[in-house]
């Protein structure tokens, strides 16, 4: 076995595992954190792509601001307290057939399906280069790339007046 097909076993056991354990972990801090390593494992992927902005794009964009919004929305709402309530079975077993059909359908469609087999044609440009990408971000979709930073500053605005507690007069 090659070492790049080590590396990618290595690599899918750990977002397989971390991805279960987000999901069925029982603390929210703790549910997170596993996302947080799922994420750098995804990251270990695109490297293993020869993609290396977009690793470095996922790590900061992913594991850094929306996971550290996450946490602060755990942290605020004080999840972390066992106050769960019971479902009910019936929400369970409906739970549980739903995610049943989901997988079989999944399957059933990447067992019908057909791989695209055509030519491969290169236009020459380097979409990998953080120079062209800047190039087209800045020039082409400089007004969208605004609208987007805007929104994520009126986001962030909102998210702290909302967690923000009010004085109550005494």
């Amino acid at each position: 076995m090659s070492t790049v097909l080590i590396i990618f076993c290595v690599l899918s056991a750990i977002t397989l595992a971390t991805a279960f354990l987000t999901v069925f972990s029982r603390s929210p801090i703790h549910s997170a954190l596993y996302l947080v390593i799922c994420f750098f494992s995804i990251a270990g992927h695109y490297l293993l792509l020869n993609s290396q902005f977009l690793a470095i794009v996922h790590v900061i964009v992913y594991s850094g601001a929306i996971m550290i919004l996450f946490l602060f929305t755990i942290m605020l709402m004080n999840l972390n307290e066992k106050k769960e309530v019971h479902r009910p079975r019936i929400t369970r077993l409906g739970a549980i057939v739903a995610f049943s059909l989901i997988c079989i359908v999944l399957i059933l469609v990447f067992i019908n399906s057909k791989p695209i087999v055509g030519e491969y044609t290169s236009t020459g440009e380097d979409y990998q280069s953080i120079k062209v990408l800047g190039k087209v971000l800045l020039n082409e979709y400089m007004v969208p790339f605004e609208f987007a930073s805007v929104l994520l500053l009126v986001a962030m605005i909102g998210a702290v007046l909302l967690s923000k507690k009010e004085k109550s007069e005494n």
